[in-house]
Parts: structure tokens; C-alpha cells; sequence
């Protein structure tokens, strides 16, 4: 009967450590530069989706039910294989002058995720009580002025852990980026099967490593809870 040899050394050492390491790096560049971007579209679109004009609420709608209900593959496919039809000529240049597989998956990443993090904030919005916007209306605040100053960084306080939730599902479906050759940990890891025939080895590191990142995060979120937010509730 077969008996599989494991041989660690070659995810713990060499060229294919190396790989793994800088897989590593770009899996964490993608998901920082998509999370600040997701986030910043997210709370636009939240304050959109409860604006008073129904044309702006309309299309803020629109776009959180297109992107959440198409796959996330798909739309990173169909960001690098129709960008071209669809982006101006200088967004594109841009985007081939940076690492045009690259900035496909940020394009993809940042408004699926949005998408979610855009409801997110929002039922933080409607966790507020409603006399607040009313009492800093009457005060002279305009709709935009009353959210920026008074509702939103209580929204937003509240809802960093479902926040944190969508920023480690970020990191994780980072790994489809793989997919229009975005040289991330996914992928490292299955060059270096490719080249060494150790696809054990080589993907048990890479779970092991995303294990590692949604551990930390996890803790994070459970430190918040304990340390800010159930102060403030208590209070």
C-alpha cells in the first residue's frame, strides 16, 4: 500500500519559503488597499440608500442588490476581462502602469465588499434613535452635516464588529484573485505544488496561515466587544 512521505522542508526553507512569504505579502496589500477602499464606498453608499432624494436612494439600492447577488469570481472576471469596454482609456493606462492583474482584484474585491459593508453601516444608522437626526436638524444641521457629525460615528462604532467580519471575509475571498494571475498566497502556494509535487504541504501552510489572520481578527472583534462595547451599553 502507498504510504505518502511528508517532507516539510520545502514550505520551511528555500525559493518555495520565499514564495509562500511573498504570496503572503501581496494576499495582505490586496486586502489593506481593498478594505479602506470598500469601507469609504460602503459608508457612501449607506448614506446614499437613506437619503431623502428617491433617485439617489434608488440607485444606491440598485447597486447593493446587483452586487450582492452576483458572485464574486464573476465580477472579478468581469472587471479584467471587460475593463477595457467599460473604464475610461486613462484608468485603464493606470491600471496597466500599476499591475493590471492587481488592480482588477481591487476593483472587484472593493465593491463586492462595499456592497456588504454598505448594509452593515446602514442598520448601525437605523440603530440610532430617529429624534437624534430630527433634534439636529432643527438645530440648523443640514441632512449631510447631521450624518457626518452625529449619526454616523455613533453608527459606526457600533457596528465595527459585523465591520471586521466583512473585513476578514475580504481577506479570505482574496484568494480568488488567483484566478487572473494575482501572485497571492493562493496562488504561491500552488506554484509550489506545481513544482514540487507537494500539495500537502504546500496548502496545509497556506490554511494554516489564513487561520492564523482570521484567529487575530477574531480576537480583535471579541476584545472591542469586551472593552468598548459593553461599557457603552452598560452606561
Amino acid at each position: 500500500m502507498f504510504k505518502y512521505q511528508f517532507d516539510w522542508s520545502v514550505v520551511l526553507s528555500g525559493k518555495y519559503f520565499e514564495w509562500l512569504v511573498s504570496g503572503l505579502r501581496i494576499t495582505i496589500q490586496l486586502s489593506l488597499v481593498s478594505i479602506a477602499l470598500a469601507f469609504f464606498l460602503g459608508l457612501i453608499i449607506a448614506v446614499m440608500r437613506m437619503s431623502q432624494v428617491r433617485p439617489i436612494r434608488w440607485f444606491a439600492h440598485g447597486y447593493l442588490e446587483f452586487f450582492r447577488n452576483t458572485p464574486l469570481l464573476v465580477q472579478i472576471f468581469f472587471w479584467y476581462f471587460g475593463s477595457y469596454k467599460i473604464l475610461p482609456a486613462s484608468i485603464n493606462n493606470w491600471m496597466n502602469n500599476l499591475n493590471f492583474e492587481f488592480a482588477a482584484a481591487v476593483i472587484a474585491l472593493t465593491i463586492y465588499t462595499s456592497a456588504f459593508i454598505a448594509e452593515d453601516i446602514r442598520s448601525g444608522i437605523r440603530s440610532i434613535p430617529k429624534e437624534q437626526m430630527e433634534a439636529a436638524q432643527s438645530s440648523g444641521f443640514s441632512y449631510l452635516r447631521s450624518m457626518q457629525y452625529i449619526i454616523l460615528p455613533q453608527a459606526i462604532r457600533l457596528t465595527v464588529p459585523p465591520l471586521i467580519n466583512q473585513f476578514l471575509n475580504l481577506t479570505k475571498n482574496s484568494s480568488l484573485a488567483m484566478t487572473i494571475g494575482v501572485m497571492e498566497l493562493t496562488y504561491q502556494a500552488r506554484q509550489v505544488e506545481s513544482y514540487t509535487f507537494r500539495g500537502f504541504e504546500a496548502f496545509t501552510a497556506a490554511t494554516l496561515v489564513y487561520v492564523v489572520i482570521s484567529l487575530i481578527i477574531t480576537g480583535l472583534v471579541t476584545l472591542y466587544s469586551r472593552k468598548i462595547l459593553t461599557p457603552m451599553k452598560a452606561s
